[in-house]
């Protein structure tokens, strides 16, 4: 690895711990008051959330395709590692080591699920892959929804509540690395080839079903991971939860944030995430609110709000402490231009 990336990796953990460390304060100091689990509770859906528009990013972003059948993959996490830790309540394993299976188990079967969709729908590319992610999760919730088991029509409650923030926070952190990671890879690089030219890329030899179901079944698996956080956090769910609207709202997420752009990504689902508390009065209004955004963006920054550029924490600092000369005018100037001209520069 260069020494630059060795020293971007650092700086950048020193910020993860750095806002790890401020959520602390802000939470163990009672600056809230009563309010201070409510707060904790919005920075937990904040979470799970960026975990699930990340992941959904890396189909519609990095491999061009549409998918509204997200909230499908959610449900299947969510109820696979609820029904796992029901099942295991009683064996005495620490609540740690149970949060880290149930995460395990809900990104497993959500991944098995991926993977049967993603081999015969993948043959089939836009509208017509949107449609069928669509039909597979009212399939998926119309089952839950008898499936006893699952609770059938009823609320599954009586769930564990593992998902403290705290481990939550390490968890997104861990989860949004291993997508960076996989987009800068080479994988990332093929998948992204096929996006932006599917004939080339198979006419080069580039497996391309197999790329594109990989990347099917690993946003998948992500997508179990936050629906196993967001089911130990709610510790009750229906299945009407994971309805059209809430695929919707991911969507809509990726496209507001900057599709292909991972902290687009996570701005997007972190002011969306905070918009209905914030219109909590409102509520009845939020799908309303959610459309004004989505216009308003698409008129003014059709590619999001970052496109697919990406913050980065060492450039910042770069700019921040980069020596720079004075004002125009000024000796530093004077300096530059003779540094230019090879002349010397006046006192």
């Amino acid at each position: 690895m260069p020494k630059s990336a060795k020293v971007s990796s650092l700086i950048n953990l020193i910020g993860v711990f750095a806002l790890y460390f401020l959520f602390l304060a802000i939470f163990e100091s009672g600056i809230f008051g009563a309010k201070t689990d409510y707060f904790k509770g919005i920075a937990t859906t904040a979470c799970y959330t960026i975990i699930m528009v990340t992941s959904l990013n890396l189909l519609v972003g990095i491999m061009g395709e549409f998918s509204l059948g997200h909230a499908g993959f959610m449900s299947v996490g969510a109820y696979a590692s609820a029904v796992f830790t029901n099942a295991i309540a009683n064996s005495g394993i620490p609540d740690f080591p149970m949060f880290l299976l149930a995460l395990l188990v809900g990104g497993a079967a959500a991944a098995l699920t991926g993977f049967l969709v993603g081999v015969p729908a993948l043959k089939l590319r836009g509208d017509y892959l949107c449609i069928v992610t669509v039909a597979f999760a009212e399939i998926i919730r119309v089952c839950f929804t008898n499936f006893k088991i699952t609770g059938g029509g009823r609320t599954m409650s009586g769930i564990a509540k593992l998902s403290d923030f705290y481990w939550v926070y390490w968890v997104t952190v861990v989860c949004v690395t291993l997508m960076f990671l996989l987009i800068r890879s080479r994988f990332g690089r093929t998948v992204r080839a096929i996006r932006e030219d599917y004939i080339a890329a198979e006419a080069s030899g580039v497996n391309v079903t197999f790329y594109k179901v990989a990347t099917f079944t690993i946003s998948a698996f992500f997508a179990g991971v936050a629906g196993a956080i967001y089911a130990h956090y709610m510790t009750a769910m229906i299945p009407t939860s994971f309805n059209f609207a809430y695929s919707a709202e991911f969507l809509t997420e990726v496209i507001i944030g900057g599709a292909g752009s991972m902290t687009g990504s996570i701005i997007g689902a972190t002011f969306l995430s905070a918009l209905p508390e914030a219109m909590r009065t409102f509520a009845r209004y939020r799908m309303l609110a959610y459309s004004i955004v989505l216009v308003i963006v698409m008129i003014f920054r059709p590619g999001g709000i970052f496109g697919t550029w990406e913050f980065s924490l060492t450039r910042l600092l770069k700019k921040i402490f980069r020596v720079k000369g004075t004002a125009p005018g000024g000796k530093g100037a004077d300096a530059a231009k003779a540094g230019k001209t090879g002349k010397g520069a006046s006192v």
